[in-house]
């Protein structure tokens, strides 16, 4: 297949409708930690588990699964992959124990990387001079499903419960499935290693190719960070500074989908060549992001304002830096994209569930000034280790 034989813009508009309706399975239960905790029986401090498992399942799958891209029919592995989060949805939805969530939780994660089979698939099919763009457009799918979901999950939950987003989301996969079995062209890649050999190679691309392994420690940091914030900030207005309604936090949450803007932008400046300043900008502005809430006093109209802008920034620095390091890894090579991919993302998300995980924890041993103080913490470490970047690392594409 030719790089733009399936071309179209109505092909990039579905890949990136899909992307956002499969990865939102990930972040549904974010903004309900506190109320599934509390139905479940969990304790507050284990409460970041249920969403730290999704996460540690969707890196598992990243490692294990996503490599498979370059080996198996994109469109056939896509509609497996995604059949296996349904069915873990439809677990999650009838869970009547933490244990039986926590399992479901936890294969939802693996099946939510289909979304990493689609977005290397994007790339193959783009014209080389557009690539990062068309990478662009579907990160935006893909993260505008991150951001609604949350205030999506909050509203169904607000009129329902915390089982009906589930079960919402397990019949939109199934309608999905059906759309990309009959409009999705076929790629067949040409394998020529076996399953073991495939997986061996990822461990060597990320030791051998600095790129991938700097792309993926900065994206690493930011993602923690992010995924910090948008645990432990449900948690903070649900408790008793605001007492909010699961609405009111639906509200807050769709303002991060305006940071969801920053993709097209990033795959339009990446199409330009990545630098060091460019990611710098992108960490820096994460870090003023978390900074920002602290200058304010707890549980006022200025901290929520400030909140606010948080949120976007944050949200924007994320997304602009991830869109860069695909673009550099992507370059790296057509033939083992799906590596690289999965190499990239599973270093990322394993950020991710550390992030939820310790934002969790610090945030019920300690509060919330501190959780933001940990969640500035990570970004710096990005920005340390790319002080020490080399000249020359990326080439202009």
């Amino acid at each position: 297949m030719t790089a733009n034989k399936h071309f179209s813009g109505s092909i990039v508009l579905l890949l990136a409708v899909s992307s956002g309706l499969i990865v939102a399975n990930l972040y549904y239960a974010q903004p309900l930690v506190a109320l599934i905790s509390k139905d479940l029986g969990m304790a507050p401090a284990a409460a970041g588990l249920l969403v730290t498992m999704s996460q540690i399942g969707y890196g598992l799958g990243l490692l294990f699964i996503v490599p498979t891209g370059d080996m198996f029919e994109s469109r056939r592995l896509i509609i497996t992959i995604t059949s296996v989060g349904i069915l873990a949805l439809l677990g999650a939805a009838f869970s009547s124990d933490a244990s039986q969530f926590i399992a479901a939780s936890f294969m939802i994660g693996i099946g939510s990387v289909a979304v990493q089979i689609i977005i290397p698939y994007a790339a193959h099919i783009a014209p080389q001079e557009i690539q990062g763009r068309v990478v662009g457009y579907v990160m935006s799918g893909l993260l505008l499903g991150v951001m609604l979901a949350r205030p999506f999950a909050s509203i169904v939950t607000e009129l329902f419960s915390w089982h009906a987003i589930f079960i919402v989301s397990a019949i939109s996969l199934t309608v999905l499935m059906a759309v990309l079995y009959k409009l999705m062209p076929k790629r067949m890649p040409q394998p020529n290693m076996s399953y073991g050999r495939l997986l061996a190679s990822m461990g060597r691309m990320f030791i051998e190719i600095p790129a991938l392994r700097r792309r993926s420690v900065y994206q690493g940091c930011l993602f923690a960070s992010f995924s910090l914030f948008w645990t432990v900030v449900p948690m903070y207005f649900s408790g008793t500074a605001y007492n909010m309604s699961q609405a009111h936090i639906a509200l807050f949450g769709l303002v991060g989908a305006a940071g969801v803007v920053a993709a097209p932008i990033a795959g339009r400046i990446a199409d330009k060549g990545v630098t060091k300043f460019k990611s710098s900008a992108a960490i820096l502005t994460a870090m003023a992001a978390i900074a920002l809430p602290q200058m304010a006093g707890r549980s006022g109209t200025l901290e929520l304002a400030l909140l606010v802008v948080c949120a976007v920034m944050l949200d924007f620095g994320a997304i602009a830096n991830q869109v860069m390091g695909q673009r550099v890894i992507f370059s790296l090579g057509a033939e083992f994209r799906s590596r690289l991919n999965g190499v990239y993302m599973a270093t990322f998300f394993g950020g991710g569930a550390a992030g939820s995980a310790i934002g969790g924890y610090v945030y019920a041993a300690y509060g919330f000034s501190a959780a933001l103080w940990t969640g500035l913490a990570l970004p710096a470490i990005a920005l340390v280790y790319l002080i020490t970047e080399p000249k020359g690392l990326y080439s202009k594409k």
